[in-house]
C-alpha cells in the first residue's frame, strides 16, 4: 500500500515536527471517549490458535442480537498477547477489569447478557487460584499479574498493534520526539548511565556497545548499521515474538532512537520466518510510521534520515549468534566466524554494527522518556531495569512475565507462576534456554539477574525459564537439550561438531544404566573442553545443562550407573510399570488405551501388566484416575 494511501487511512498529513506529533496525539485523545465500555480480546499467537477470532466475532454478534443501546455499545478491541497463555482465549471487560479465561464462542451470549446487560460477572469464566481456591474477578488482583512490573510490556494487551493511532494515543513516539531535541551524544550517554545490558543473553552493556560503534565511525568512517536480533529460537521462549506482535512500534521507536544516537541511516530486523504474525505487524507498523513521517526521510522534520529492512531467517538456531546472523543478512550461509574484532567495530559488510535483541531495543524509549536515573533505580545495580521471561513447564500459571531484575527465583515461580501442580515445591528451573543451566530448589533464593545466575552456573539467556518437578530426570533433560543443540550446530568447529556428539553418547549410556563412575568425570572434563574450545557462543554454552545437572544432581547420575535406577522414573531402560492391586478398581481404562495390549484383567477386579510386552509409553499412568499405576 502506498504511503499516501496509508496516510489517508490515518486521517492526517505527514507530521513534520514534534509539535505536529503532539497535536495529532491530542486530537486522537479528544476523539476517544474514555468512559466508553470496551471488551478486549487477546489476539496473540496462543489465543489465535485457541480460536480468539471466533470469540471476538461471537461477541459482536451477541451484542447486536441483544439490541443494546447504540450509545453504550462497547468497542471490541483485539490486542497482542496478554501473557497468561495457559488461560487463553482471554477476554477483559473495561473499565471494570473483569477477567475471563478460556472463553469460547459459545460463552459470548452469556457474557453479553450477564455482564453487559445485568452488570454481573460470569462466575464460571473467572480465574480460580489453584492453591487457595479463591475466585478472582479483576485482572490486576490475579497473582500472575499482581506481582509483575510491566514497563516494556506496558502497552501490550491495551493497544491494537495494527493501528499506530492506538500507539500514539498511548504515548508512543514521545521518546523519539524528545530524542530528536537532544544531541546524539546525549542519547548515547543516557543509555550508558541507565545501566541497560543486552537482553539477548550475553548481558553486554548496551551503551558501551553504542559508544564503541561511534568511535569506530570516527576512526574508520561509515556507514554504521543498527540491527535487531529477532531470531528467537530457544525451546519454550516467546518473549521477542510477543513484543514484535503486540507492540511493534516500541521496537521501531527504540531502533530509530538508537540509529539517531550513533548516526546510522539503515537498520535491519532479522526475524525467523516461523513468526509470520510478527512480520505482518512489523510491516504494517513500518508502513504507518513512514506515512506519518516517523520513519524514512527527514523524520519529524529533524533532517535525520533512517529506514528499516526486514530480513527473514530460515529457522537456524545458530543464526541467533551475532556473526552467523550477519553472514545470513549478507546473503551467505549462516555460519559463525571468529570474533577477532567486535561487531561494533566490524560487523555487517565489515562496517561498524550495533546488534541488540528485540527486548533491548524496546527498553530504549523508556530510558529517553523517563530518564537514565529512573531506569537505573529499577532492578539491582549490576542489572538495572526489568526482564521479560517466558515461564513454562511444570507450573500452574504458564505465560509471559515481566519482573524487576533481582527478584528471587522462588518468588517468580511460586508467586507469579502459582507453583507446581500437585506439589509443594519445584525440583529445578532451567534458565537461559537450551544453553542455560538447571538450578535446584536449594538455589531458590538466587536473584534473577545476570551476575547471580552466572555465579550459580546458569545464565540469563534471552529469558527462557522452564520449571521442572520430581518427574523430570536431570540426565534426560541434559540429553534433550544436547540433542537440540547438536541438531542446530553448524558443525564448523570441531569442539562443537564432535564434542556434543560425544557428550550425548555418555548420556545415552547413563540413561540405559550403563557406564562407570569414571565416565562421569570424563563427561565433566569433555564438557569443560567444549566450553573452552568452541568457536561461538552456541558451542561455548552448550555444555551448561550437563555441567549444572552434574553439579546439583550428581546423585541421580550415580543412581543411573550404580543402582541401574532412574529416580524420576523417566529413562525407559531403567523403569518398570506395574499395577497396585489395592488401588486398582478394575475400570479397564488402562487396558483399553494400552497400545501393546499388555494389560489384562476382569472388570471391577485388579489388573496386571505384562512387563515383557510393556514399552513404558506412560499411557496407563496418564489415564489412571486412581493412582494405581506404579513406576519403579
Amino acid at each position: 500500500m502506498s504511503v499516501a494511501r496509508v496516510a489517508e487511512e490515518l486521517d492526517t498529513a505527514r507530521l513534520n515536527s514534534p509539535e505536529d506529533l503532539e497535536a495529532y496525539r491530542e486530537r486522537l485523545l479528544s476523539e476517544r471517549d474514555p468512559d466508553r465500555p470496551m471488551i478486549i480480546v487477546c489476539h496473540g499467537t496462543g489465543c489465535l490458535a485457541n480460536g480468539s477470532p471466533k470469540v471476538a466475532d461471537a461477541l459482536r454478534n451477541a451484542i447486536e442480537a441483544a439490541g443494546i443501546d447504540a450509545t453504550v455499545v462497547p468497542e471490541i478491541k483485539t490486542t497482542g498477547c496478554h501473557g497468561f497463555c495457559s488461560r487463553g482465549p482471554l477476554v477483559i471487560m473495561q473499565p471494570s477489569g473483569i477477567f475471563y479465561q478460556k472463553v469460547s464462542p459459545g460463552d459470548a451470549e452469556e457474557i453479553v447478557q450477564t455482564t453487559l446487560v445485568e452488570g454481573k460477572p460470569v462466575e464460571r469464566l473467572l480465574y480460580q487460584d489453584e492453591r487457595s481456591g479463591e475466585t478472582i474477578v479483576h485482572d490486576h488482583e490475579i497473582p500472575f499479574y499482581k506481582y509483575q512490573h510491566r514497563i516494556v510490556m506496558r502497552h501490550i494487551g491495551k493497544i491494537d498493534p495494527t493501528d499506530i493511532r492506538d500507539t500514539i494515543a498511548a504515548g508512543g513516539y514521545t521518546a523519539l520526539s524528545k530524542a530528536l531535541t537532544m544531541t546524539p551524544e546525549e542519547v548515547v550517554t543516557a543509555v550508558e548511565k541507565s545501566g541497560l545490558r543486552g537482553r539477548g543473553g550475553a548481558g553486554f552493556p548496551t551503551g558501551r556497545k553504542w559508544r564503541t560503534a561511534m568511535k569506530a565511525v570516527e576512526k574508520k568512517g561509515g556507514p554504521v548499521y543498527v540491527v535487531v536480533n529477532g531470531d528467537e529460537g530457544d525451546p519454550g521462549a516467546f518473549m521477542d515474538r510477543t513484543l514484535m506482535e503486540g507492540d511493534p512500534h516500541a521496537l521501531l521507536e527504540g531502533l530509530i532512537i538508537g540509529a539517531y544516537g550513533i548516526g546510522s541511516n539503515q537498520g535491519f530486523i532479522y526475524v525467523r520466518t516461523e513468526y509470520p504474525l510478527a512480520i505482518r505487524h512489523l510491516n504494517m507498523a513500518m508502513a504507518q510510521a513512514r506515512a506519518l513521517g516517523l520513519l524514512g526521510e527527514n523524520i519529524l522534520g529533524s533532517g535525520f534520515n533512517f529506514d528499516i529492512q526486514i530480513n527473514r531467517g530460515a529457522g537456524a538456531f545458530v543464526c541467533g549468534e551475532s556473526t552467523a546472523l550477519f553472514t545470513s543478512i549478507e546473503g551467505r550461509a549462516g555460519e559463525p566466524r571468529p570474533k577477532y574484532v567486535r561487531s561494533a567495530e566490524e560487523g555487517l559488510w565489515g562496517k561498524p554494527t550495533v546488534l541488540n535483541n528485540v527486548e533491548t531495543w524496546c527498553n530504549v524509549p523508556l530510558i529517553i522518556e523517563n530518564g537514565a536515573d529512573w531506569y537505573a533505580s529499577l532492578g539491582v545495580p549490576s542489572s538495572t531495569g526489568t526482564k521479560v521471561f517466558s515461564l513454562v513447564g511444570k507450573v500452574n500459571n504458564v505465560g509471559l512475565v515481566e519482573v524487576p531484575m533481582g527478584m528471587p527465583m522462588v518468588d517468580l515461580v511460586e508467586k507469579i507462576g502459582g507453583g507446581v501442580p500437585g506439589a509443594d515445591k519445584y525440583k529445578a528451573v532451567q534458565t537461559g534456554g537450551p544453553s542455560g543451566g538447571c538450578l535446584p530448589y536449594d538455589k531458590r533464593d538466587t536473584p534473577v539477574d545476570f551476575d547471580s545466575l552466572t555465579k550459580a552456573g546458569s545464565m540469563m539467556g534471552s529469558g527462557g525459564m522452564i520449571v521442572m518437578d520430581e518427574k523430570d530426570c536431570p540426565v534426560d533433560v541434559a540429553r534433550y537439550f544436547l540433542h537440540f543443540l547438536e541438531d542446530e550446530s553448524c558443525g564448523k568447529c570441531l569442539p562443537c561438531r564432535l564434542g556434543l556428539k560425544a557428550m550425548i553418547e555418555f548420556l545415552d549410556r547413563f540413561a540405559e544404566g550403563k557406564g562407570s563412575m569414571e565416565d562421569i568425570e570424563a563427561l565433566e572434563s569433555l564438557a569443560q573442553a567444549v566450553q573452552d574450545g568452541a568457536l561461538c557462543a552456541l558451542g561455548g554454552s552448550a555444555p551448561n545443562p550437563v555441567l549444572t545437572t552434574l553439579r546439583y544432581f550428581r546423585h541421580e547420575y550415580e543412581a543411573h550407573i550404580k543402582d541401574h535406577r532412574c529416580p524420576a522414573g523417566v529413562c525407559k531402560a531403567l523403569i518398570t510399570y506395574s499395577i497396585d492391586p489395592d488401588k486398582c478398581t478394575g475400570c479397564m481404562l488402562c487396558a483399553r488405551n494400552c497400545p501393546q495390549n499388555c494389560i489384562t484383567g476382569e472388570k471391577k477386579k485388579p489388573h496386571t501388566i505384562d512387563a515383557s510386552k510393556c514399552i513404558r509409553c506412560g499411557v496407563c499412568l496418564d489415564g489412571c484416575k486412581f493412582g494405581a499405576i506404579v513406576v519403579q
